[in-house]
């Protein structure tokens, strides 16, 4: 198994996963922009927009090499070498508040010395938590997981827990999921096997997400929970240009801009001082943007 077929499979999944989200809208179609990176490699950035379902949302894959700059090696402690990072990285913004944002990255970083690990995850962002929606969504995580060791959900539900939590607010982003770095080779696993599991978290994303979909994509709303689905935005907005990791690679590694700020939604909002009525279905999801809650 080499760096190429990698690539080759995160590349097929781009594909895939385009072909199930236009069948969902029905309407929008991805548009297509292959780019090169200066420093080596490049990617291909594919965005729908202005769909029936979908307001904005991009499927990235790129496969990049290089010199490692600086900021990598001194952040994880490594010593000078090129590298290699290949993955697929997905971001959808909805146009209806009652449908969630979703997020799901999986990738592979190797290096010229012989270092390499897989990492990744998914997560939803509901504007409104559905208590069944979140059930339905941790509980495929948890099958998904569970093909390939009972640990992996629970370890990796509370490192999504950790990552997608928004310090200065106090709050997750949403409802998590889950998130893994640094899987490498070792006494229970071979990078074959490391490779599986990333693929079988590549291939939940649209039954999970589909399903979730359908469930609320023709239900109406008021104009007031259109103004909380832009409020809810700015938090993702917050968590991503202040605190995730991929942002800051993609930005240190003199990555695409537009690639890898297609995760900003087209429209936000910072009100000040918001408040939300009490007993409402905001200040229930509100409630259960904590860590630790068992959807399963």
């Amino acid at each position: 198994m080499t760096k190429e077929n990698i690539a080759d499979w995160f590349r097929s999944l781009q594909d895939r996963i385009c072909l199930a989200l236009e069948d969902i809208d029905r309407e929008a179609k991805f548009e297509s922009d292959i780019w090169e990176r200066p420093g080596g490699g490049g990617g291909h950035t594919r965005v729908i927009r202005n769909g029936n379902v979908f307001e904005k949302g991009g499927v990235n894959f790129s496969a990049v090499w290089g010199d490692t700059p600086d900021t990598i090696l001194n952040a994880l402690k490594l010593e000078k070498s090129d590298f290699f990072a290949t993955g697929v990285s997905i971001v959808i913004h909805p146009n209806s508040p009652k449908v969630p944002i979703i997020h799901m990255n999986v990738r592979y970083f190797e290096m010229g010395n012989g270092v390499w690990w897989f990492g990744g995850g998914i997560d939803l962002t509901p504007i409104y938590i559905v208590r069944n929606d979140a059930r339905f969504f941790h509980q495929t995580l948890k099958n998904t997981c569970d093909k390939f060791n009972p640990e992996f959900y629970p370890n990796f539900k509370t490192w999504a827990d950790d990552y997608f939590y928004i310090r200065h607010r106090k709050e997750t982003r949403g409802i998590g999921g889950i998130f893994f770095d640094h899987l490498k080779a070792s006494e229970l696993f071979t990078k074959e096997q490391r490779f599986e599991f990333v693929k079988a978290v590549g291939e939940t994303f649209v039954p999970a997400y589909s399903e979730i979909v359908n469930r609320h994509k023709h239900e109406s709303f008021t104009p007031e929970e259109k103004q909380w689905q832009l409020l809810r935005r700015g938090r993702y907005v917050e968590f991503n240009l202040v605190y995730d990791k991929g942002t800051k690679f993609g930005l240190d590694t003199d990555g695409r801009v537009e690639s890898i700020l297609m995760s900003l939604p087209l429209l936000a909002s910072w009100d000040y001082n918001t408040s939300v009525k009490p007993d409402s279905e905001e200040e229930f999801t509100l409630q259960n943007l904590k860590k630790e809650i068992d959807w399963v």
